[in-house]
C-alpha cells in the first residue's frame, strides 16, 4: 500500500519588543520579532486506524489536531510523532509554532490550502501578535501593526531578511520559566499604562534606526536601537517579572556579553531567554567563550544560532510498503 507522511519543522522566534503595549495609539501591542534557525519544533503525521500522538507536548498537540479535524470537517484519524519541541514558556514562541505545525501537517496531508493566520486565530494563538504566523510562513525579521478591532492576528507591516553573516546568542535558563497562561493575563491587567511618549520613541527608533540599520547591515545601529527599546519595554514589565530580566543568571550573562561588545542585549517576551547579536559566527564564538571563561554561563544553556529567512519546512513523502506477500 502507499502511506503518505508529512514532516513539519517550525522555527523558534525571538520577541524583540512592543511598539505600544498599552494601546493608547489606537492599536495595542505591535510586535517586533525575528525567526531563528534553532531550536525548532519538528513533527510527522500520517493517516492511521486510530488517533495516537506521541512526544513532548502531546496533549496540546492532540487538542490542536481535534480542533483542525472539526474545522476541516474530516473524519480521518491520525498518528503523530513530535520529535523535537521548542522549549515551552521560554519566550521562543513554542505554543504558536506547535499549533501551526499541527495545522499545516493536517492540511498538507489532506491536500487542503494553507491558512496560517486563520489557523493561529482558531487555535487560540496570535491574540496579541501576528509574528508567529508570519515566521511560520516566511521567517526573517518582522514588525506587526498591533491589535486593532478585527478578531484576527495583527497585520505584518514590515519584513526584512536577516543578514546571513550575523549571529544571535541565545541565553537560556532551563531552571526557569516565563509568565504564561492566567498569570500572564493577570500581569498585563495589573501593569500601569505604558507612557505615550515611550511609544512614540519606540516607533521612531524602529522606523528610523532599527530597520535602516538592518537594511544597511549596520549592526551597531540595529543593536543600539534594540537595546533602547528593550530598556523601555523591559522596565515597564519589570514589576510583573521580578526585574528587567526574569532570570538573575540570564541577566548576569547578558550584562557580561554587553560589556564584552555584544550588540542589542535583551530578553525575549517574558523570558527567561535572553539574547544578544554578533556581526559574525567568529565574533559570537569569542563572546560566548569569554562568558564561559568568566563563569557567567554557569547553569545556563548558551547557543549560537542564525536568523532564519524561510518559513517552516513542510514536506510530504510517499513510501511503498509490501503487505500480504508470501
Amino acid at each position: 500500500m502507499t502511506e503518505d507522511v508529512v514532516n513539519v519543522s517550525a522555527p523558534a522566534r525571538l520577541h524583540l519588543g512592543f511598539l505600544d503595549p498599552g494601546g493608547r495609539s489606537g492599536r495595542r501591542f505591535g510586535g517586533i520579532g525575528l525567526a531563528v534557525d534553532a531550536p525548532s519544533t519538528c513533527l510527522s503525521i500520517r493517516r492511521a486506524g486510530h488517533d495516537r500522538v506521541e512526544g513532548a507536548d502531546a496533549e496540546r498537540a492532540e487538542e490542536h489536531l481535534a480542533a483542525m479535524r472539526r474545522h476541516l470537517g474530516l473524519d480521518q484519524t491520525y498518528e503523530m510523532t513530535i520529535e523535537e519541541t521548542i522549549p515551552a514558556h521560554a519566550g521562543l514562541g513554542s505554543g504558536t509554532q506547535l499549533a501551526l505545525a499541527v495545522a499545516a501537517g493536517v492540511r498538507a496531508l489532506e491536500g487542503v490550502p494553507t491558512d496560517y493566520a486563520g489557523d493561529a486565530a482558531r487555535l487560540g494563538r496570535g491574540n496579541r501578535s501576528g509574528l508567529g504566523a508570519a515566521f511560520f510562513s516566511q521567517g526573517g525579521l518582522a514588525v506587526d501593526g498591533g491589535k486593532g478591532t478585527q478578531d484576527r492576528p495583527p497585520p505584518i507591516v514590515s519584513r526584512f531578511a536577516f543578514p546571513k553573516a550575523w549571529r544571535v546568542i541565545l541565553v537560556l535558563d532551563p531552571s526557569n520559566v516565563g509568565l504564561h497562561g492566567p498569570d500572564e493575563i493577570a500581569a498585563f491587567d495589573a501593569l500601569p499604562p505604558f507612557p505615550e511618549r515611550e511609544t512614540a520613541e519606540i516607533c521612531r527608533l524602529v522606523l528610523m534606526q532599527m530597520l535602516p540599520g538592518l537594511a544597511e547591515k549596520d549592526i551597531a545601529a540595529f543593536g543600539a536601537s534594540i537595546a533602547i527599546i528593550q530598556g523601555m519595554v523591559s522596565g515597564h514589565f519589570a514589576p510583573a517579572q521580578g526585574g528587567v530580566f526574569t532570570s538573575p543568571r540570564v541577566a548576569r550573562a547578558c550584562t557580561f556579553l554587553a560589556d564584552a561588545g555584544a550588540q542589542g542585549i535583551g530578553q525575549s517576551s517574558w523570558g527567561p531567554t535572553g539574547f544578544a547579536f554578533a556581526e559574525s559566527a567568529q565574533d559570537a564564538e569569542r563572546l560566548v567563550e569569554a562568558t564561559r571563561a568568566e563563569g557567567a554561563a554557569q547553569d545556563l544553556d548558551i547557543r549560537i544560532v542564525a536568523g532564519r529567512n524561510q518559513g517552516a519546512s513542510i514536506e510530504r513523502a510517499s513510501r511503498r510498503e509490501l503487505a500480504g506477500t508470501g
